[in-house]
């Protein structure tokens, strides 16, 4: 492959962790990209995606951590992910600004990614060579 055949992808995540595939699917794709020589500019969780970025999760321990994997994978790679900001919040996802500001008890968004609306999306739209999508079941 020669340096101008590389694309930047953003990655669109709408399927939850244990529930779906999405982020297995997704995270078997940013490596075989990365490998091939691509980037990836950016992991944007939407819908029941934003799951993915609960540092609560606790699978037992048979199974692998998804959330831990992803963030694992987007430091190691410098890549920035994005919870949706409303969907984050309506499924009790929070950084410490939506903790402070909603009056929780605590905030659990997972190391690696950011709160953040729905032009980080746009943004990576339009800046990306292509956005691939990893949907669940409904989505």
């Amino acid at each position: 492959m020669t340096s101008h055949d590389a694309l930047s992808f953003t990655l669109v995540l709408s399927g939850a962790p244990y529930s779906s595939q999405a982020p297995q699917s997704a995270l078997c794709f940013a490596r075989a990209a990365l490998e091939a020589g691509h980037t990836i500019d950016r992991v944007f969780l939407y819908g029941d995606g934003v799951l993915l970025a609960n540092r609560l999760l606790t699978p037992p321990s048979d199974e692998l951590n998804w959330q831990r994997e992803w963030s694992q994978w987007l430091a190691e790679h410098n890549v920035t992910g994005i919870a949706c900001v409303a969907s984050a919040l309506r499924r009790g996802i929070l950084d410490e600004t939506e903790q402070a500001r909603y009056g929780q008890a605590c905030a659990n968004l997972a190391p690696g990614f950011t709160i953040a609306g729905l032009g980080e999306w746009v943004d990576g739209w339009v800046t990306s060579d292509r956005t691939v999508f990893f949907q669940g079941a409904g989505s």
